[in-house]
């Protein structure tokens, strides 16, 4: 079966006998109650964060993985809540390699759950406290929610390859693993290079347009109507196939980039300030891409990075085709004086 087709937030949204939600919204102060987590406003600060089951898929070793993300409303709060009574996986856990920092907006498949292949109908439940708003969602492997990070069935599409060394093992689709381990020291720049490529899709792409899903002919007229890119400037209306010449600029459709990475904290006692988030990739090095982290307390730390093709976040919606990674960086304090 191919990928569900999830826009946005659908994921969350799932009903009838295959519901994945469950919603308990507990009023904070000045805050009205809510009946359902989807009725929780999108903020700066003080809304909620839920979980997002995206589906469950055959590892490459024909393991059975649950594909965990989330959702955090609030546009300039983020989160750090670590594994306990408000950020819990059960039966089971509390910790099951989920995130403990919760960046803004929507955040696609960042981690995996691997199960027994006897697994049957047994389920997980993912619960997240912030904000005084408690969401949960139920993590399963009903055959309806199966996708295919590896592989668009439509097109041949596959995920980009990620590499932390230049000739080094190859890391695409799903997080299931460590990519890379590194040591560090507080105050003191960590090199971080990935060399990122991309084969694009083999069959059934249209002409003139991006490589992604939804990037057909429709697409292409609302992207001339605007004038393009450059000539309507951003989040100028009529670029998109949402909207169409005219379309508001909220409904406004960007293209993404052909290859583009973005680093993120996912575990980790103290913030991480990353020299740029979203580093220039060198095609003519192969891909390569460097930037630096800077750590500000001592600790064991788990860092991020996605890939994106130009299918764009969580592929559109389908699950392919992105990489997210995930590398363990042991940090040190500083030294002192006289050592």
């Amino acid at each position: 079966m191919r990928g569900l087709f999830l826009i946005g937030i659908g994921a969350l949204a799932a009903s009838g006998a295959g519901s994945t939600l469950i919603g308990i919204a507990q009023q904070g102060v000045g805050q009205t109650p809510s009946p359902l987590p989807l009725t929780q406003t999108i903020r700066e600060r003080g809304t909620s964060v839920t979980p997002a089951f995206e589906g469950w898929f055959y590892g490459r070793d024909g393991s059975l993985n649950l594909l965990v993300g989330y959702f955090n409303r609030n546009t300039k709060q983020e989160f750090d809540i670590p594994v306990g009574p408000n950020n819990r996986v059960e039966p089971g856990g509390p910790d099951m390699g989920q995130p403990t920092h919760f960046a803004s907006g929507r955040q696609w498949g960042v981690f995996s759950i691997k199960v027994p292949k006897d697994f049957g109908t047994k389920k997980l439940t993912w619960t997240i406290v912030a904000n005084g708003f408690t969401n949960a969602i139920t993590l399963h492997t009903q055959a309806d929610y199966v996708v295919e990070p590896y592989e668009d069935a439509a097109n041949k599409n596959t995920p980009p390859k990620l590499r932390f060394t230049e000739n080094g093992p190859i890391f695409t689709g799903a997080p299931t693993a460590l990519a890379e381990k590194y040591a560090a020291t507080v105050g003191v720049p960590l090199t971080l290079t990935v060399w990122a490529t991309d084969e694009g899709p083999k069959i059934n792409v249209p002409e003139n347009t991006g490589r992604g899903r939804g990037r057909g002919r429709g697409a292409a007229r609302g992207a001339d109507a605007g004038g393009g890119a450059d000539a309507a400037g951003p989040g100028a209306p009529g670029r998109g196939a949402a909207g169409g010449a005219g379309a508001p600029p909220e409904f406004a459709f960007t293209p993404p980039p052909p290859l583009a990475l973005t680093w993120t904290m996912f575990r980790g006692p103290a913030p991480v300030k990353f020299e740029n988030a979203k580093p220039k990739i060198d095609a003519a090095k192969n891909g390569e891409a460097t930037t630096t982290a800077m750590f500000s307390a001592p600790g064991d730390y788990i860092l991020r990075v996605q890939g994106n093709d130009s299918t764009g976040e969580g592929g559109g919606g389908f699950q392919c085709c992105w990489t997210n990674a995930h590398v363990a960086v042991t940090v040190k304090p500083a030294a002192t004086g006289g050592q």
